[in-house]
Protein backbone atom coordinates (compact mmCIF):
# COMPACT_ATOMS: atom_id res chain seq x y z
CA UNK A 1 0.00 0.00 0.00
CA UNK A 2 2.46 2.58 0.99
CA UNK A 3 4.23 2.01 -2.20
CA UNK A 4 1.21 2.87 -4.22
CA UNK A 5 0.96 5.85 -2.03
CA UNK A 6 4.32 7.12 -2.73
CA UNK A 7 3.65 6.33 -6.71
CA UNK A 8 0.46 8.11 -6.50
CA UNK A 9 2.23 11.21 -4.00
CA UNK A 10 5.28 12.15 -6.76
CA UNK A 11 2.89 12.15 -9.59
CA UNK A 12 0.21 13.92 -8.67
CA UNK A 13 3.02 16.20 -6.00
CA UNK A 14 5.02 16.95 -9.51
CA UNK A 15 2.07 17.17 -11.89
CA UNK A 16 0.46 20.21 -9.18
CA UNK A 17 4.35 21.84 -8.60
CA UNK A 18 5.24 21.94 -12.32
CA UNK A 19 1.58 24.58 -12.63
CA UNK A 20 2.69 26.25 -9.63
CA UNK A 21 6.69 26.50 -11.05
CA UNK A 22 5.29 27.69 -14.87
CA UNK A 23 3.48 30.02 -12.80
CA UNK A 24 5.93 31.58 -10.83
CA UNK A 25 8.92 30.82 -13.26
CA UNK A 26 7.60 30.27 -16.17
CA UNK A 27 9.33 26.63 -16.22
CA UNK A 28 7.86 23.46 -18.52
CA UNK A 29 6.73 25.92 -21.34
CA UNK A 30 4.83 28.12 -18.75
CA UNK A 31 3.86 32.26 -19.44
CA UNK A 32 5.31 32.92 -16.08
CA UNK A 33 4.14 35.40 -13.32
CA UNK A 34 3.15 37.73 -16.04
CA UNK A 35 0.80 34.99 -17.74
CA UNK A 36 -0.03 33.98 -14.62
CA UNK A 37 -1.66 37.87 -13.89
CA UNK A 38 -3.32 37.75 -17.19
CA UNK A 39 -5.32 34.67 -15.88
CA UNK A 40 -5.91 35.73 -13.13
CA UNK A 41 -6.92 39.00 -14.17
CA UNK A 42 -8.77 37.44 -16.87
CA UNK A 43 -11.29 35.25 -14.77
CA UNK A 44 -11.61 38.35 -12.32
CA UNK A 45 -9.60 38.43 -9.78
CA UNK A 46 -8.32 41.64 -8.36
CA UNK A 47 -5.36 42.38 -7.98
CA UNK A 48 -3.80 40.11 -10.03
CA UNK A 49 -0.41 40.30 -8.93
CA UNK A 50 -1.71 39.26 -5.69
CA UNK A 51 -3.90 36.77 -6.76
CA UNK A 52 -0.63 35.14 -9.58
CA UNK A 53 1.78 34.82 -7.31
CA UNK A 54 -0.97 33.00 -4.55
CA UNK A 55 -1.86 30.84 -7.17
CA UNK A 56 1.72 29.64 -8.02
CA UNK A 57 3.04 29.37 -4.64
CA UNK A 58 0.07 27.37 -3.65
CA UNK A 59 0.02 25.02 -6.36
CA UNK A 60 4.02 25.02 -5.67
CA UNK A 61 3.89 24.44 -2.18
CA UNK A 62 1.37 21.62 -2.35
CA UNK A 63 3.37 19.83 -4.91
CA UNK A 64 5.89 20.22 -2.60
CA UNK A 65 4.17 18.50 0.74
CA UNK A 66 2.23 16.01 -1.23
CA UNK A 67 5.36 14.44 -3.25
CA UNK A 68 7.69 14.51 0.09
CA UNK A 69 4.81 12.84 2.23
CA UNK A 70 5.29 16.03 4.69
CA UNK A 71 3.02 17.38 7.41
CA UNK A 72 0.04 15.24 6.78
CA UNK A 73 -2.80 16.69 4.76
CA UNK A 74 -2.05 20.31 3.96
CA UNK A 75 -0.61 19.33 0.50
CA UNK A 76 -3.70 17.44 -0.53
CA UNK A 77 -5.74 20.23 0.61
CA UNK A 78 -4.22 22.60 -1.39
CA UNK A 79 -4.51 20.66 -4.38
CA UNK A 80 -8.04 20.44 -3.66
CA UNK A 81 -8.42 23.97 -3.31
CA UNK A 82 -7.17 25.04 -6.27
CA UNK A 83 -9.05 22.45 -8.57
CA UNK A 84 -12.17 23.25 -6.97
CA UNK A 85 -11.53 27.05 -8.18
CA UNK A 86 -10.05 25.81 -11.54
CA UNK A 87 -13.43 23.75 -12.45
CA UNK A 88 -15.38 26.85 -11.25
CA UNK A 89 -13.73 29.62 -12.95
CA UNK A 90 -12.32 27.81 -16.14
CA UNK A 91 -13.47 24.70 -16.85
CA UNK A 92 -17.42 24.46 -15.69
CA UNK A 93 -19.18 25.63 -18.91
CA UNK A 94 -16.98 23.35 -21.36
CA UNK A 95 -18.48 20.23 -19.87
CA UNK A 96 -16.34 17.10 -18.99
CA UNK A 97 -13.55 16.06 -20.80
CA UNK A 98 -10.42 17.41 -21.33
CA UNK A 99 -10.30 17.37 -25.10
CA UNK A 100 -12.54 20.58 -24.19
CA UNK A 101 -11.23 22.13 -21.52
CA UNK A 102 -13.34 20.70 -19.25
CA UNK A 103 -13.73 19.62 -15.67
CA UNK A 104 -11.79 15.88 -16.32
CA UNK A 105 -8.38 17.13 -15.39
CA UNK A 106 -8.87 18.91 -11.81
CA UNK A 107 -11.73 16.92 -11.23
CA UNK A 108 -9.20 13.99 -11.51
CA UNK A 109 -6.65 15.68 -9.41
CA UNK A 110 -8.87 16.73 -6.90
CA UNK A 111 -9.76 13.59 -6.25
CA UNK A 112 -6.32 11.74 -6.27
CA UNK A 113 -5.60 14.75 -3.12
CA UNK A 114 -8.46 14.36 -1.49
CA UNK A 115 -7.77 10.26 -1.59
CA UNK A 116 -3.98 11.37 -0.50
CA UNK A 117 -5.36 13.05 2.54
CA UNK A 118 -7.82 10.98 3.85
CA UNK A 119 -4.93 7.96 3.10
CA UNK A 120 -2.01 9.51 4.37
CA UNK A 121 1.23 9.92 2.82
CA UNK A 122 2.50 6.21 3.68
CA UNK A 123 5.61 5.15 5.44
CA UNK A 124 7.87 6.01 2.11
CA UNK A 125 7.26 9.41 3.33
CA UNK A 126 8.95 12.19 5.00
CA UNK A 127 6.38 11.90 7.28
CA UNK A 128 6.78 8.14 8.11
CA UNK A 129 10.95 9.14 8.44
CA UNK A 130 9.69 11.38 11.26
CA UNK A 131 7.08 9.30 12.65
CA UNK A 132 4.79 11.93 11.85
CA UNK A 133 2.32 9.16 10.39
CA UNK A 134 -0.41 10.39 13.16
CA UNK A 135 -1.17 13.54 11.29
CA UNK A 136 -2.92 11.64 8.68
CA UNK A 137 -6.13 10.42 9.76
CA UNK A 138 -9.31 9.70 7.30
CA UNK A 139 -10.77 12.55 9.76
CA UNK A 140 -7.72 14.91 9.38
CA UNK A 141 -8.26 13.99 5.67
CA UNK A 142 -11.75 14.98 5.55
CA UNK A 143 -11.38 17.86 7.45
CA UNK A 144 -8.59 19.21 5.68
CA UNK A 145 -11.21 18.57 2.45
CA UNK A 146 -13.75 20.42 3.83
CA UNK A 147 -11.45 23.47 5.06
CA UNK A 148 -10.29 22.91 1.28
CA UNK A 149 -13.94 23.34 -0.47
CA UNK A 150 -14.39 26.51 2.22
CA UNK A 151 -11.06 28.45 1.09
CA UNK A 152 -11.84 28.01 -2.09
CA UNK A 153 -15.71 29.39 -1.92
CA UNK A 154 -14.01 32.68 0.03
CA UNK A 155 -11.80 32.93 -2.95
CA UNK A 156 -14.51 32.36 -5.32
CA UNK A 157 -16.41 35.20 -3.79
CA UNK A 158 -13.30 37.87 -3.41
CA UNK A 159 -14.06 37.56 -7.51
CA UNK A 160 -14.91 40.87 -9.32
CA UNK A 161 -15.28 39.70 -12.72
CA UNK A 162 -16.95 42.35 -15.35
CA UNK A 163 -20.43 41.36 -17.02
CA UNK A 164 -18.35 40.61 -20.18
CA UNK A 165 -16.10 38.00 -18.47
CA UNK A 166 -18.78 36.60 -16.82
CA UNK A 167 -20.77 35.86 -19.92
CA UNK A 168 -17.33 34.39 -21.92
CA UNK A 169 -17.38 32.41 -18.52
CA UNK A 170 -20.82 30.95 -18.62
CA UNK A 171 -20.42 30.23 -22.03
CA UNK A 172 -23.26 32.77 -23.06
CA UNK A 173 -23.02 35.51 -25.75
CA UNK A 174 -22.87 39.16 -25.74
CA UNK A 175 -25.73 41.41 -25.22
CA UNK A 176 -25.99 44.14 -27.81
Amino acid sequence: MSGGLLLARIILGLAIGAHGAQKLFGWFGGHGLKGAMGLTESLGFRPPQFFARALGSTELTAGILTTLGLLGPPGPMLTIMVMIMAMATVHWHNGFFGATNGIELPLFLATGAFLLAISGPGIYSLDGAFGWLNLSTPETGYLAALIAGLLALLNLALRRPTHAQDQQLSGARPTR
